[in-house]
């Protein structure tokens, strides 16, 4: 009896984790995509992805930001800068 009650709450938990992306209203999908975009492109080790970040030297990254900056690295700053595409493309990915 107690393992099909973990049996039944690990089922229960777990469709609850696959219906995550799908709860998420579409601006919530942008922010974490602009997140994840953002976060992608700090790990290389560079710290202006957007023009509001700040520079080691702690002066505003502005026009010297990947985003700012034609070619390279393209990282999403904006809400405008995510597609509807893109945001059914995390909805399916994160199922």
């Amino acid at each position: 009896m107690y393992r099909a009650v973990q049996f039944a709450t690990v089922i229960f938990l777990a469709s609850l984790a696959g219906g995550f992306s799908q709860s998420l209203t579409d601006q919530q999908v942008v922010e974490q995509i602009i997140q994840e975009s953002r976060q992608a492109y700090y790990a290389t080790g560079h710290p202006c992805a957007c023009p509001e970040d700040l520079a080691r030297n702690g002066s505003r990254c502005g026009g010297r930001s990947a985003y700012s900056r034609p070619g390279g690295a393209e990282p999403k700053c904006y809400p405008q800068d995510v597609s509807k595409t893109e945001i059914d493309n995390y909805r399916a990915q994160h199922r």
